[in-house]
């Protein structure tokens, strides 16, 4: 986990922020009705630690957001913070801070006013609750615009707002529900490295759920990629990546191209090569080859014979779609100074570097 920066003397907030508080879901069960959404899941957050939830829509990640804020309560289990069985508390006790994809900001409260509100609720003084929504919308960037109303901001500073009132009532934990997918692709990056730079420096507990892999990979401490409401793998995202334990989690993680192979033991053979495994599955198996691990080669023994079907720039490098031989579709990724033509006739070779497989079906 990385240490937060030391706070300033410069921001009630910062110099005020603690270390952050432990969270545990221990073995959390919630159904809707007959259909089982969390099958016991098992979840420890260090105090201060960034924790994504990964996964396709119907995982069971939001699921697992709302039972942790209290606004689902667990069917079974139980969810305690910094030690504290809290599956009965309500939402408002637990002193969590929450940011979901909608704003949700007052139209007629100006930015001040909407950032202190949650402050205002809990009795503070008009001037004290003033003076900690400004530190909180320093935190965020938007110092200048105290004074306007949610219609004269984009909607990326509608989000930074939603994320200064969230953090004004300096709560034990903030939970982020997608906060950005409503947002275009540029301010989803700059809001996003925003987002990790504050909870670094405040030193927050921190829980983001994301179904896009790109953003888990780049801010959290650690990714739990969940499949049908269980957690496949818990990791940091350089873990996940490089040594995904199911083949849900690298076809998830990352790119991959899903070739036959055949496996025994701790090693799977896939184009005549032998590749390292962790899975103890034997027999026929899909592999999963990252795209980065397959290069371009002469023809030679143990090299793949195949036609390019397509290649796109992506600026400092390329993916190219090559369709072997064997009828098999794999992307190569590589330097941007190569470019293959549609059609022409390429030779592949891959890495020897551990692979993730799973039984052919």
């Amino acid at each position: 986990m990385t240490t937060p920066l030391p706070a300033t003397k410069d921001n009630v907030l910062l110099a005020e922020a603690g270390d952050g508080t432990r969270v545990q879901f221990q073995s959390i069960v919630k159904s809707y009705g007959s259909n089982r959404v969390l099958h016991g899941v098992d979840l420890d957050i260090a105090p201060g630690e960034f924790v994504s939830l990964l996964g396709p829509s119907g995982c069971g990640k939001t699921t697992a957001l709302r039972v942790l804020a209290g606004l689902e309560n667990a069917d079974d289990g139980a969810v305690l913070l910094g030690g504290q069985d809290v599956s009965r508390v309500p939402t408002n006790k637990r002193d969590i801070g929450m940011v979901f994809q909608a704003y949700s900001l007052f139209p007629h409260l100006n930015v001040t006013h909407n950032t202190a509100f949650g402050l205002r609720r809990r009795g503070l003084g008009k001037a004290a609750a003033a003076q900690k929504a400004l530190d909180a919308l320093a935190l965020v960037g938007l110092e200048g615009f105290a004074d306007r109303f949610p219609h004269q901001l984009s909607g990326g500073q509608q989000q930074r707002v939603a994320l200064a009132r969230a953090l004004v009532t300096e709560p034990r934990v903030l939970l982020l529900d997608e906060p950005l997918s409503a947002l275009d692709a540029k301010v989803r990056v700059q809001l996003r490295d925003e987002i990790r730079r504050i909870q670094l420096r405040l030193g927050i507990t921190t829980v983001f759920v994301t179904h896009d892999q790109e953003e888990a990979l780049a801010v959290s401490d650690r990714i739990a990629v969940m499949n049908a409401g269980r957690i496949e793998q818990i990791d940091t995202p350089e873990e996940l990546y490089l040594r995904p334990a199911t083949a849900h989690v690298a076809g998830f993680v990352g790119l991959s191209s899903i070739v036959a192979g055949v496996a025994s033991s701790d090693a799977v053979t896939v184009w005549g090569c032998e590749l390292p495994t962790n899975a103890s599955t034997t027999g026929e198996v899909d592999v999963h080859l990252r795209p980065e691990n397959l290069r371009f080669t002469t023809q030679s023994d143990g090299a793949v014979g195949g036609v390019v079907e397509e290649s796109t720039f992506l600026g400092s490098m390329r993916r190219t779609l090559v369709k072997t031989d064997a009828g098999e579709i794999v992307r190569v990724q590589h330097d941007a100074h190569q470019h293959p033509a549609f059609g022409e006739r390429v030779w592949l070779a891959i890495e020897p570097v551990a692979v993730a497989i799973r039984p052919r079906t």
